[in-house]
């Protein structure tokens, strides 16, 4: 080893190798304090401090859900809406004051019991709801979101309270549930007085304007009246305006018929496309008026533009009333809203469904609108729709009377463009059909079977009456063609089966069984009751009915 391989440090020879090494290690451990160690400089951490850099995460992510945790815990006891959490098998985990307020449980007593013994659901018939209503149960089954305006919940007490009840599940099936509700006691209270005011005035209201819209009418008309042309534009003004006001009103009650259920369903078998037909004819006239064309897809007619078409069928049992006031409601809207173009007018099906479209290329419908438009006097509020009249009842009603029939509406609309509306109900085969009609038939028939009997009956009792009056003409000779013993002739005259039976033996028969003779004085006084008056016996000596009747001649004394 060369000279240059060695130093000498304080007396101390040492080799290069040696101090290379030692000045190795002590850098690397300079190295992994500054990585390891965790420190701040001037409030910052020092690029590289793991310990530093977790922590803080840590700490930040605590503060972070303690606070989200303490900000939720004062909305959800700060709302008026009953708040309900449950698990996967419906345990409570928690409830706020309102829900506890409005159900009459504390906190603590509600906590990991079954949702069923604390929020007591009941339906209109005050009966416990059924599992598969229940919408509590509902979410929990299918994890979607159930609602209910409907139902009525049992406080602690005893209470009925009715209730607006909104579930919703809580992340993947089998996370739970939040349970929201209200109490909308109050609110029904005040709908079920506004229908009632609704209905009653409508129904007062109806016949003055029906009188005013009839003698309008009858001013209208050449025949009971002549006026002049000026005065005759004056007159259809103020008739239009009686009919729509009259349609208001018949519109009003049908609201509150919906409001209260009161609305009948009776339904029979019906071909939808040839009926549905018919409706597009009654409107031909108003689209031809205002220039728009209105086709109807399936011609049930059989012959479009000179060439013959398979029309389909599809039969439904449903109200044809409903059905007719529902499509003419749709077309009459879809000619009011549209200014140019066309309105076409469909019906196909499937397996299950038969769907009536009715579409036109008026002013369309925004987006914002759509979720309303099948709302109680909602109307759509922009420059196009302000010089058009309406009351906002049309769609709603057609929604109610829709669901009576078990069916739906849809609606598709894009602004400025035009609209789509579909009415969808249950569709039957045509041996369905035909036996539903054969039945329903049989039932008008039993049901109309009684009225001829009783108007019958009714002439039965009521013809026989004036015929007493015709019978006195035979009758009445023949007592005096007989010999005068008196004493047989009152019992042969009083019987209305020996004296007239050989003269005329039908007005006899007739007359005993429509009103058998109960007491001999009533029968022969409106038998001879028109006989020529007979002498006036002696007031001394008063004469028996019976002898008086018998003879025209009373004996002398």
């Amino acid at each position: 080893m060369g000279k240059m391989d060695y130093l000498t440090f304080s007396g101390t020879s040492l080799a290069i190798s040696d101090i290379s090494l030692v000045f190795a290690c002590g850098l690397a451990l300079v190295l992994l304090v500054i990585y390891f160690w965790p420190y701040k400089s001037a409030g910052k951490a020092v690029p590289g401090a793991l310990g530093s850099k977790t922590a803080g995460k840590s700490i930040a992510v605590e503060q972070t859900a303690e606070q989200a945790s303490e900000q939720a815990s004062v909305v959800i006891n700060a709302i008026d809406d009953g708040v309900i959490a449950v698990d996967s098998k419906g345990t409570i985990h928690l409830i706020n004051p309102a829900a506890q307020k409005m159900i009459g449980w504390t906190g603590g007593d509600a906590l990991n019991l079954i949702y069923k013994s604390v929020l007591k659901l009941v339906d209109s018939k005050d009966q416990p709801v059924s599992d598969a209503i229940d919408p509590v149960l509902l979410t929990l089954n299918t994890n979607t979101t159930s609602e209910s305006d409907s139902l009525s919940l049992l406080t602690g007490s005893g209470k009925r309270r009715m209730i607006s009840i909104v579930v919703s599940p809580v992340g993947d099936l089998g996370s739970g549930a939040i349970i929201v509700f209200r109490d909308i006691t109050k609110s029904k209270a005040e709908e079920r007085e506004q229908a009632e005011f609704i209905s009653t005035a409508s129904h007062e209201m109806r016949t003055p304007v029906a009188s005013i819209e009839g003698y309008l009418g009858l001013a209208l008309n050449p025949n009971t009246a002549q006026i002049d042309q000026k005065a005759r534009e004056f007159i259809e003004k103020a008739h239009a305006s009686a009919q729509h006001l009259g349609r208001l009103f018949q519109d009003l009650l049908d609201v509150s018929k919906a409001d209260d259920g009161r609305l009948s369903n009776y339904p029979e078998v019906v071909d939808v496309v040839e009926f549905v037909g018919s409706v597009v004819e009654d409107f031909k006239l108003k689209a031809e008026e205002k220039g728009l064309v209105l086709k109807y897809i399936p011609d049930p007619s059989g012959a479009s533009m000179g060439q013959k078409t398979v029309a389909p069928m599809y039969f439904a049992n449903v109200d044809n009333d409903h059905l007719r006031e529902i499509v003419s409601n749709l077309i009459e809207n879809a000619i009011k809203y549209t200014h140019e173009g066309e309105v076409t007018v469909d019906v196909v099906g499937d397996g299950e469904h038969v769907s009536v479209s009715v579409k036109d290329s008026g002013i369309g419908i925004p987006a914002e609108d759509i979720s309303h438009l099948f709302q109680k006097f909602y109307r759509i509020d922009n420059t196009d729709t302000r010089e058009i009249g309406g009351t906002g009842l049309g769609l709603y009603l057609c929604r109610r009377l829709a669901e009576v029939m078990g069916g739906r509406i849809d609606v598709t609309s894009e602004f400025k463009k035009g609209s789509v509306f579909t009415l969808t109900i249950d569709k039957i085969e045509r041996g369905e059909a035909a036996k539903l009609k054969e039945q329903q038939a049989q039932a008008k028939a039993a049901s109309a079977t009684p009225q001829p009997t009783a108007t019958l009956v009714a002439s039965a009792t009521t013809a026989p009456a004036p015929q007493p009056a015709a019978d006195p003409a035979p009758v009445a000779p023949q007592p005096a063609a007989t010999p005068t013993p008196q004493p047989a002739a009152p019992a042969t005259s009083v019987s209305p089966q020996t004296a007239p039976a050989p003269q005329q033996p039908q007005p006899v028969v007739t007359v005993p069984r429509a009103a058998p003779p109960v007491s001999p004085n009533i029968r022969p006084a409106s038998v001879f009751q028109p006989a020529p008056p007979a002498p006036t016996p002696s007031t001394s000596q008063p004469v028996a009915p019976n002898s008086q009747e018998t003879t025209q001649n009373p004996p002398s004394v």
